[in-house]
């Protein structure tokens, strides 16, 4: 992605037609530069809409991430975070790391208009469209070590569904430990890394990708069924809106979470559990597979499932979990 790439983007953002020579003129370049700029777009994921003597036109106008606004959203609680908007970035994790480690203080955010790295759990790629998507970061310090950061991801979850249950967003739901559903098909991921002492004090990154608008060239591309916002709200959606909601929830959240730990998100959690006494297949790091009945959640964050060889207690760290046919689960469970 170039500058000029997102110059353009942002002339297109109002959903209007642009001619090629119009953008060539404004911007100072010719209308071959302008061409290879929109031929870069399209790579991204962004439709264009072309028409002959009328030039080129998003097919409905783009919400493009906006510090000030975001600020101006956010009311008393803009003190509270360091915000950075980027237009391109490998991973906004990756970067807010970097970040972290060179002392960066607590609330420091990054949002990316376009990650070319994205990453999510287990090494697996994130994809989304140039703007159709929120993928953001938050560092949180922590007097206390790592070890207490058990149930983070959880925790983060409960802040996300806050956000979008004041969107009036319905039936969404949380995958443990760190997916939202929406019927039953991903909207958001939570990826969140550590650094710290045993005893403290420690550091996290909390990084989010949420669906807001997924084109079908990049729905394609993603391994696992998907959704997006815009889909579930019948609307588009401002993604400067939708992020100081998430960053308000999240500051709310992870101040109790800094005192208490995930307990007193506990029963809030399992209440949007999409596998609230489901029967599950957890795939566990050595291949093994192991079934039975979800039986909820601990005040530490770990899985509690039922299975043949009686109560089992899964942290999150390389663990998958997938829902299984009812049939099969009571077989494994007798």
């Amino acid at each position: 992605m170039t500058p000029l790439t997102f110059k353009i983007l942002r002339r297109l953002a109002d959903g209007v037609f642009h001619s090629g020579e119009t953008l060539a003129r404004e911007l100072g370049v010719t209308r071959a530069a302008v061409w290879h700029a929109l031929q870069g777009l399209e790579a991204t994921g962004i439709e264009l809409h072309k028409v002959h003597g009328r030039g080129y036109r998003l097919p409905q106008p783009l919400s493009l991430l906006d510090r000030e606004e975001i600020l101006r959203r956010l009311g008393p609680r803009a003190a509270r975070f360091a915000i950075e908007v980027v237009e391109a970035v490998g991973s906004t994790n990756t970067l807010l790391m970097q970040r972290a480690g060179a002392g960066a203080p607590d609330g420091t955010v990054v949002a990316a208009e376009w990650q070319s790295r994205g990453r999510g759990r287990l090494g697996r790629e994130w994809h989304a469209s140039l703007g159709g998507a929120l993928t953001f970061s938050v560092l949180r310090r922590f007097a206390q070590g790592v070890g207490f950061l058990s149930g983070l991801s959880l925790a983060v979850g409960v802040a996300l569904m806050r956000a979008l249950g004041r969107l009036d967003a319905l039936e969404v739901a949380l995958k443990w430990p760190n997916d939202v559903l929406w019927r039953g098909r991903k909207l958001a991921g939570i990826l969140i890394e550590m650094h710290g002492d045993t005893l403290g004090p420690s550091a996290a990154v909390i990084g989010v990708g949420l669906n807001v608008g997924l084109p079908d060239s990049v729905r394609a591309r993603i391994a696992q069924p998907a959704a997006d916002l815009a889909t579930a709200l019948g609307k588009p959606v401002d993604r400067n809106a939708l992020l100081a909601l998430a960053l308000t929830e999240l500051a709310s959240v992870l101040d109790v979470f800094a005192r208490d730990g995930f307990a007193p998100f506990k029963r809030e959690w399992e209440s949007c559990h999409a596998h609230r006494a489901q029967p599950v297949t957890v795939l566990l790091p050595d291949g093994r597979r192991e079934s039975g009945m979800v039986r909820g959640v601990a005040e530490d964050g770990a899985l509690l499932v039922e299975t043949r060889a009686g109560a089992r207690r899964y942290h999150s760290g390389e663990i998958s979990v997938r829902a299984q046919a009812p049939g099969r689960a009571r077989q494994a469970t007798r």
